[in-house]
């Protein structure tokens, strides 16, 4: 018996001959609602064809059974309208029409003839078609080249003997001009493949024709469809079964069968042996159709690949052409016939019913409802066979095709899953954006959660899915041959489809989803399998745990890494709602929402809210099962995990990383989810662990601490000083770089706040923060440098020094800050400042700033008592002072005298304190001396004289006139070489106004001269010049006077 895996077709009889008729149907055409019927007598019958109501309106109806009989009801489905007995003399062969020409073709006795579509009376018979054996017809639209105006255009193909005759019809007109194409042996069947290419069935092998270059291309295949010579036979070697059976016996070999499959693919069929190319003729590398006797006649009923077998008996096999899996056989008594209309429109179309007919008896086969056929193939197990129909299948012809692929893919993912095929499972449900808790479902505690379907379940027991829900699991373990040679249904495997054994793996149904079980599979065939003999298929009860679990671990990581990225589309890291959602796009925003819709598994509002929960439940549940994932199978990659922004729960993974003693990763994850306070309680807790008892040496001291404040923003300035003060008591060098290190979160904390917190832990360390900002930071605010020019003082005043030399580094450092800073108030840095001889300098540095010299050069020469001190003071201030006042261009002679109104230079200051000193002070002739023979240039005579007692030498004094006489010899000539100058450049001057040497040409300056012909014309507006005014130009071009204001 038959287990058919559907009914997509149900036999009703609408023609049977009398009993008394003693005629055989010979031919069909069926058109509209006509059916035309040839005879073995020559008599052509035509019936009106009536429409199959539903059962509601009482009229008729069809109720099919599983093995393809029907019961009529009521209403007769055809009505004879003519009966037309002289039709032909002979039998009629073969029918066929040109709806656009009004015509019926007929072959009979050998020959071709044409009738009139609507009295089917003759108009021609086709003389050179004497001996014809076949014929083809095909109409097409074709677009004219030149005009681009469509046209139908229709093709008569005739086979006679080895030619090919070839008429045409542009849409009612008849070519004049008839093809003619001689092939290598007797032409047996003609198939179109396209509008302009024929596949002609020879008697040894098949060609394609094309028509318009006449072009014969031969088709190479296996065994009797024409292999080239040498190869090998078909399937089973040497020539076909039938062949050989029919040989053998005297018969004749079967005839070769074509058909076209779809819009781009023909399937040849010779014996048992069948190719499938396309419409070039090129093999597409597909297995053959597994029949075990050669057909009698094939056909292509969109979208399955009919075939009529046994004409003894008579059995109509219907067939998936991409699995070429038997999906239903229908027993129709000596069926030997097969008549497809031809599609007009779209293939969709041909699906509607096609005929098939005996010698005495016409069925006419009904498709039933799409939907209907995929529910009966998912209900027997047969997944993969239902998601290659839908595959086929227009959108139009299913209530909701995107919506069934999917669930039936998610169905097909769970059974790959439960029989331990883990990545194809995955990459199924990857590939059909499946529910992510649909497949978390699938996993044990340690992996799911509290979401695992399986707490609770035995894995010992494990039967809630019993072998009757896998009937055919025993099809995977039987290879392509021996399947092929004893099964009419077999494991699908092809360069097309790749291996699609797993089709035979599911059985899922409705049912639960439950503990995994492994299949063991005994021997077993096809054969037995379609007849209902299904192999012994035994689970072995094993948990899904050990090596198992962890493979279906690595597979589930990819899943959810893909779903992460799809919900990534709606989501923001933060986890707030990207702005898509609402865009104003529709198309977009109905292609997310359906994205969505598959992500999350409840409906959800289009409220923001309630999108924006519920999507975030489920980027959690991603995220913690992602880490839970990792952990379980490759938990060094956990940690890339939480480099990312993530939403992983943070109570799950704090308890899954301590339990594992991951705390660096810990550490990552807590800084990625903004848990700052636990992270840096877990640092402190193991930095200030001793070295001898450190559970975590990795963690131990402030180093791991202090770069996780680094990178903390200045937000948190807080909890930053919160955690910065062990580390700065462990370890002062490494606990600042929390706040000297060169990043911008560094660089941008309140500085006031760290000069506060530093200050009280140690004032050493506010001193290095403070020449950090100053120093390297170019930080200008008066408070701060007023702060570390008290914090110098401080240290300077407690004294607390190891050796000298530290005092004396100290006190360089504020002496150097009071010189170079610009922004402290020096008013209050001298009332700071003791008057005591470690600070005398410092106040005369303050002084200086305060802009009195004198008080300033009074501590250098009487407490400090440091002539060269004093000297250098000078030396920089009477710099500073030519800097400020010096001017690239003199406006007045530099006189050797002295001004009266003149202010004193700052030499003059100190040559005055060395020789008039106040009281109790005595006068230093030695330094001042000094001064007068190294600086006596920058002293005023008279004042200088002045202050010089008479008492005192004028050999002493020697230098100091040298001086002088050299300063004023140096002023006189460079008023002379100034003067020198000047005089050149008058002459210079005058020279070229006069005479203009520097001119290109002999005739310039003042006395240049032009000459005005009459030719000559302005050089503006290029007019003569007559009696006008002119003006020469410097180049000595001339031009109107009034043109020289334009």
């Amino acid at each position: 018996m038959v287990v058919n895996l559907l009914s997509a077709f149900t036999a009703q009889p609408i023609v049977e001959l009398k009993q008394r008729d003693k005629s055989k149907i010979e031919s069909l055409l069926t058109y509209g609602d006509r059916l035309l019927v040839g005879l073995n007598t020559g008599t052509l019958r035509i019936y009106r064809v009536n429409e199959i109501a539903d059962e509601a309106t009482g009229e008729s109806s069809i109720t099919g059974t599983e093995d393809g009989s029907s019961r009529q009801t009521k209403a007769r489905p055809v009505e004879l309208l003519r009966e037309k007995d002289k039709f032909s003399r002979y039998k009629v062969e073969q029918l066929a029409i040109i709806k656009e020409a009004n015509i019926l073709i007929s072959l009979s006795n050998s020959y071709v003839s044409i009738y009139d579509l609507q009295t089917y009376e003759l108009q021609a018979q086709l003389t050179k078609t004497k001996g014809a054996s076949a014929f083809a017809v095909t109409s097409n639209i074709v677009k004219d080249a030149a005009t681009g105006i469509p046209s139908i255009v229709s093709r008569l193909a005739v086979a006679v003997k080895r030619k090919l005759l070839l008429w045409s019809w542009q849409d009612m007109e008849l070519s004049p001009d008839v093809g003619d194409i001689t092939l290598v042996t007797g032409i047996k069947t003609l198939t179109w493949a396209t509008g302009t290419k024929l596949v002609g069935g020879l008697s040894a092998s098949y060609v394609m024709v094309d028509v318009e270059s006449k072009e014969v291309t031969d088709i190479v295949g296996p065994g009797s469809i024409g292999g080239a010579p040498g190869q090998d036979g078909g399937r089973f070697g040497g020539v076909g079964v039938a062949s050989m059976g029919y040989m053998g016996i005297g018969g004749t070999s079967p005839k070769p069968l074509a058909v076209r499959l779809g819009e781009s693919e023909v399937l040849l069929a010779k014996d048992i042996n069948t190719l499938f190319v396309d419409t070039e003729g090129r093999p597409l590398g597909k297995r053959q159709v597994p029949w075990m006797v050669a057909p009698e006649a094939i056909g292509y009923s969109y979208p399955y690949l009919l075939a009529l077998q046994n004409t003894s008996k008579g059995v109509l096999e219907v067939r998936n052409p991409n699995t070429l899996t038997l999906l239903q056989s229908i027993s129709l008594a000596h069926a030997n016939q097969l008549h497809v209309p031809q599609p007009n429109v779209s293939l969709a179309h041909a699906g509607k019913g096609f005929l098939v007919a005996s010698d005495r008896c016409i069925w006419r086969m009904e498709a039933l409802n799409y939907d209907s056929q995929i529910d009966a193939i998912v209900e027997k197990g047969k997944l993969d066979e239902a998601i290659s129909l839908l595959d086929m299948l227009e959108d139009a012809l299913l209530k909701d095709k995107t919506g069934r692929m999917r669930g039936i893919k998610v169905q097909k993912a769970h059974v790959l899953f439960d029989t331990r095929r883990y990545r194809e499972a995955m990459d199924l449900f990857t590939e059909v954006t499946a529910p992510p808790d649909q497949v978390i479902r699938l996993y044990p505690k340690i992996v799911a959660g509290e979401l695992s379907s399986l707490d609770g379940v035995s894995y010992e027991s494990g039967n809630s899915r019993s072998e009757a829900a896998h009937p055919d699991l025993a099809e995977q373990a039987v290879s392509d041959d021996k399947a092929s040679s004893a099964s009419e249904v077999e494991p699908q495997q092809g360069k097309d489809g790749g291996n699609n054994t797993s089709s035979t793996l599911l059985g899922l149904g409705t049912a639960s989803i439950s503990v995994a079980k492994r299949l063991h599979l005994v021997d077993g065939s096809d054969a037995e399998s379609i007849q209902g003999k299904h192999s012994e298929v035994v689970f072995e009860d094993k948990a899904l745990e050990g090596k198992d679990l962890r493979n279906a671990v690595i597979e589930l990581q990819s899943f959810l890494a893909d779903t992460r990225r799809r919900l990534q589309k709606f989501m923001d890291p933060d986890g707030s709602l990207k702005q898509p959602l609402e865009s104003s796009d529709h198309s977009r925003n109905g292609t997310l929402d359906e994205e969505l819709g598959m992500l999350l598994t409840t409906s959800v509002s289009r409220s923001e809210s309630d999108r924006e929960n519920a999507i975030y439940e489920t980027a959690k549940l991603v995220d913690t099962t992602l880490f839970r994932a990792y952990m379980y199978a490759q938990p060094s990659l956990a940690g890339s995990l939480f480099r990312i922004a993530n939403f992983c729960d943070p109570k799950v993974v704090k308890e899954k990383l301590l339990e594992n003693g991951r705390y660096n990763d810990l550490v990552d994850f807590f800084y990625g989810k903004k848990l700052h306070r636990d992270a840096l309680e877990l640092l402190k807790r193991f930095g200030q662990e001793q070295e001898d008892v450190a559970t975590v040496p990795q963690l131990r001291g402030p180093g791991r601490t202090v770069a996780y404040l680094q990178n903390l923003p200045p937000e948190m300035v807080d909890l930053i000083l919160e955690y910065a003060e062990w580390p700065l008591r462990a370890d002062p060098e490494v606990g600042m770089e929390v706040f000297l290190a060169d990043t911008e979160n560094a660089e941008t904390l309140p500085r006031d706040r760290v000069i506060r917190f530093l200050q009280n832990i140690d004032s050493r360390l506010a001193v290095r923060y403070l020449e950090h900002i100053i120093h390297e930071l170019n930080d200008s605010t008066p408070e701060f440098h007023q702060r570390l020019i008290s914090l110098y003082l401080d240290r300077l005043k407690s004294g607390n020094f190891k050796h000298d030399e530290e005092q004396a580094e100290s006190i360089k450092l504020l002496l150097d800050f009071l010189r170079e800073s610009r922004f402290y108030s020096a008013g209050n840095v001298l009332g700071l400042l003791p008057r005591e001889p470690l600070f005398h300098e410092a106040r005369a540095v303050v002084f200086s700033r305060l802009g009195q010299h004198k008080q300033a050069l009074e501590i250098y020469v009487f407490q400090l008592q440091d002539p060269l001190k004093a000297e250098d003071y000078c030396n920089r201030i009477h710099l500073t002072d030519n800097s400020l006042s010096s001017s690239p261009i003199k406006t007045r002679r530099v006189s050797i005298s002295d001004p009266e109104d003149e202010k004193p230079s700052i030499y003059h200051i100190l040559l005055s304190l060395y020789l008039t000193p106040p009281p109790p002070y005595q006068p230093q002739w030695g330094p001042a001396l000094t001064i007068l023979a190294k600086h006596g240039s920058r002293l005023p005579a008279v004042s200088t004289l002045n202050l010089i007692p008479e008492k005192l030498p004028v050999k002493d004094l020697e230098s100091y006139f040298q001086s002088q006489i050299r300063s004023a010899n140096t002023v006189i000539n460079k008023a002379r070489i100034v003067a020198g100058l000047w005089t050149t450049e008058v002459d210079d001057a005058r020279a070229k106004l006069l005479v203009g040497d520097d001119l290109p040409s002999s005739n310039g300056g003042r006395n240049r001269s032009v000459v005005i012909s009459d030719e000559r014309v302005c050089g503006y507006c290029h007019k003569r010049f007559g009696g006008s005014a002119i003006k020469v130009l410097p180049d000595n071009s001339v031009i109107h006077y009034g043109c020289a204001t334009r």
